[in-house]
């Protein structure tokens, strides 16, 4: 049903897309329809496959990177108090200066190559999943703590029974905000310096007045984009399952 009703909701976009181009008038150099760009998409679909592979591959080593590097800098907050007072401070500094700022500094540093871009999704990633992690795990029922405690439980064990899967949902959602916003990280990359990519390809098209190629990119671009956050979706909601069964429980007592 989820698939079903993206499925609806791009139909009924391109229709309402459709309508405002027939209706308003507006010339192809503008806004084309949807028609032009599928043939935008069919006869150029070797070249937006090529950048496409390169798109793909810096949002998801972003998107890796930058959970995995979340989740470290929250279970070290939490498990040290120590080493927190000297990371939060890090983490608010680094929320302070516009990310987006720091795209060319990070081009001139780490080259018009993957890396770079990389980087860029890691940074727009770091903050929602380590916050959200680090809150989620102090949500954690302190009665359940010291009774662990009590019953001779280890910090790991107190880490992997009691005070992760408290924080699981939270991450969860942190997990998807970070699946949302992988994409610009890599395509504003791409924009301020590389030579592959879709993010590259639709400023090429657009300085070469092809219109209809620069949305063909952008729709590859979107439909990508939503793939990746429903398929996290999709495996965030059954890994943490016991959410979705608290919710069903809450649904019926209503």
């Amino acid at each position: 049903m989820r698939w079903l009703r993206l499925a609806s909701l791009i139909a009924g976009g391109v229709t309402i897309w459709q309508l405002i181009v027939t209706l308003a008038g507006t010339p192809p150099y503008i806004l084309p329809g949807p028609l032009p760009v599928v043939r935008a998409i069919g006869s150029h679909w070797q070249e937006l496959l090529g950048h496409l592979q390169v798109t793909l591959l810096e949002i998801i080593a972003g998107l890796v990177l930058g959970v995995v590097l979340g989740s470290i800098s929250a279970l070290v907050m939490t498990l040290s108090p120590v080493l927190k007072r000297w990371l939060l401070p890090v983490l608010v500094i680094s929320q302070a200066v516009p990310v987006f700022a720091l795209a060319p500094v990070l081009v001139l540093w780490l080259g018009y190559g993957m890396s770079s871009k990389i980087a860029m999704a890691v940074l727009i990633i770091f903050f929602p999943v380590t916050s959200s992690l680090y809150h989620g795990m102090q949500q954690t029922d302190r009665d359940l703590l010291e009774l662990g405690r009590i019953m001779g439980a280890s910090t790991p064990a107190l880490l992997r029974y009691i005070i992760l899967p408290t924080a699981l949902p939270p991450f969860g959602a942190g997990v998807r905000v970070a699946a949302a916003v992988a994409p610009i990280g890599a395509i504003v990359g791409e924009w301020v310096g590389s030579s592959s990519g879709l993010g590259f390809y639709m400023l090429h098209a657009n300085a070469r007045m092809q219109i209809d190629v620069m949305f063909a990119a952008l729709a590859i671009l979107a439909l990508i984009s939503l793939t990746i956050y429903f398929s996290i979706d999709a495996l965030i909601t059954r890994l943490i399952f016991w959410e979705n069964t608290k919710e069903l429980i809450h649904e019926q007592l209503s």
